[in-house]
């Protein structure tokens, strides 16, 4: 495999170097005097950071991009093997690495790598604990997979023994990794493209697990199912948080202000109850900052700058966030994509003020909608009025859906048949055309998904 030295910079070309895991790591490089370039489909907001920064992003993936320059080049799993910047790279013997290979090589970097894994909430967490370092002058390095207002952007380069990181589990990305402490939030089944089953999906955080070192710490999720088959026989620091007087960390006299805020008291070992509030909504918040603050205990940071830095964090971008208000009906965007997250957050709106909540759900790949189905039914449910968008592809050919006789036609269908009405609609502006006539003043309407769903709200904004 190939090796960065970080002693000697080299020319670096990113395949889809506007993602939100692979623009970090442009940033990450460029700062550490790499010549960075790399290329996209179409200009986004992470590219226009790049640029900003001197980066070169060509925005089309053609043959010609790749130049006999190129000292190594990047690429995710979502680059395809007919690619003409991969073939071209193959052909000119330019080395390459995948994402998580150089996310780990810099990872060897820092004497504190800190990984947050799980299959809800990395992102959140990520930022939490993103918002404590920073409030305690630690000056991490942060690679966020989501923008966090705070570092205006999903990226920060700090001078410090502390990286922050996003694990995912998709393609057993985080083996690659090289962590001092882990964050396990949940393990739930998911990516049915990769993973053949929900024991597939444990037995890879598992083996992430068993990548600590002795010295290291692994802060665990108590709540997830036989959690000793994770932790049994591991030679680190083990804690665990929850909602329950089993775990290390947990949480009492849980309270909701008019907003849906919540405060609490928290338990933790050998030290005096604490109390928190927050300004983020649902009790998954409340998880991860449990996570967080296990975290910041382990540093040994200042107790009170914790709780500050978790008062004054109100969430990344796309995470519930307020895009704002347009006929007295407030527009929340959120990036839920699994069932898991899509109840938390509509339970958490529950608390909102409204009159009638409108959830605008737009399915991401086909074999997740298909294989969590009935999953996806019944945790939309949670909304008074559901509005269905066309599923999203992603990474996936659109040929998959009608070979897997799955639609948002289909989802449309199972929710119904739990006696909840559905709209579907095959285009934005029919979805806008119908809200427009349909939601009234006092209504909280949520858009919702990993794709580009985001768009209908902000298009109403601007009608």
């Amino acid at each position: 495999m190939y090796q960065i030295d970080f002693d000697h910079p080299v020319s670096v070309y990113f395949l889809g170097i506007g993602g939100s895991g692979m623009s970090s790591l442009a940033e990450i490089l460029v700062d550490a005097g790499f010549r960075v370039s790399g290329s996209d489909k179409s200009r986004s907001t992470f590219t226009n950071v790049l640029e900003s920064k001197g980066i070169t992003v060509f925005y089309g993936q053609r043959a010609e991009n790749i130049t006999d320059e190129i000292d190594c080049a990047v690429f995710t799993s979502a680059v395809p093997k007919d690619n003409p910047e991969y073939i071209a790279l193959q052909e000119k013997n330019i080395p390459c690495l995948t994402r998580p290979q150089l996310l780990g090589q810099i990872m060897k970097k820092y004497t504190t790598p800190i990984a947050v894994s799980g299959t809800h909430g990395k992102t959140t967490t990520t930022s939490m604990i993103s918002e404590i370092l920073l409030k305690a002058d630690l000056d991490p390095t942060i690679s966020i997979g989501g923008i966090l207002k705070t570092i205006g952007g999903n990226a920060r380069v700090g001078r410090s023994e502390y990286f922050v990181v996003e694990a995912d589990e998709y393609t057993n990305s985080f083996l690659n990794f090289f962590p001092k402490i882990e964050i396990i939030l949940n393990i739930e089944e998911d990516h049915p493209d990769f993973f053949k089953n929900l024991a597939d999906i444990r037995s890879s955080f598992r083996k992430f697990a068993e990548l600590l070192p002795a010295d290291g710490c692994l802060i665990i999720n108590s709540a997830i199912p036989h959690t000793e088959e994770i932790t049994d026989g591991l030679p680190c620091r083990i804690i665990t948080y929850g909602f329950g007087p089993e775990a290390d960390y947990y949480p009492d006299g849980i309270t909701y202000d008019e907003m849906g805020c919540p405060s609490f008291t928290l338990h933790s070992p050998g030290q005096n109850d604490r109390q928190f509030s927050l300004q983020v909504r649902g009790e998954h918040n409340i998880c991860d900052a449990l996570a967080a603050i296990a975290l910041a205990d382990q540093l040994s940071i200042d107790r009170r700058l914790t709780a500050e830095a978790l008062h004054a964090y109100n969430g990344a971008v796309r995470r519930f966030e307020y895009k704002g208000t347009v006929g007295g009906v407030t527009i929340i965007d959120d990036f839920a994509h699994h069932p898991t997250e899509i109840a938390a957050t509509l339970k958490a709106a529950a608390k909102y003020p409204h009159k009638t909540l409108w959830c605008v759900f737009q399915p991401h790949t086909y074999t997740r909608t298909k294989a969590l189905l009935k999953d996806f039914a019944k945790a939309l449910t949670l909304a008074d009025q559901v509005v269905l968008a066309d599923i999203y592809p992603s990474r996936e050919p659109v040929s998959l859906g009608s070979e897997l006789g799955i639609s948002s036609e289909v989802l449309q269908q199972e929710i119904r048949s739990l006696g909840k009405e559905c709209f579907y609609f095959p285009t934005f502006d029919e979805i806008e055309n119908f809200l427009l006539e349909n939601c009234i003043k006092g209504d909280l309407l949520i858009t919702m998904g990993a794709g580009d769903v985001l768009k209908i709200g902000e298009n109403l904004l601007g009608k």
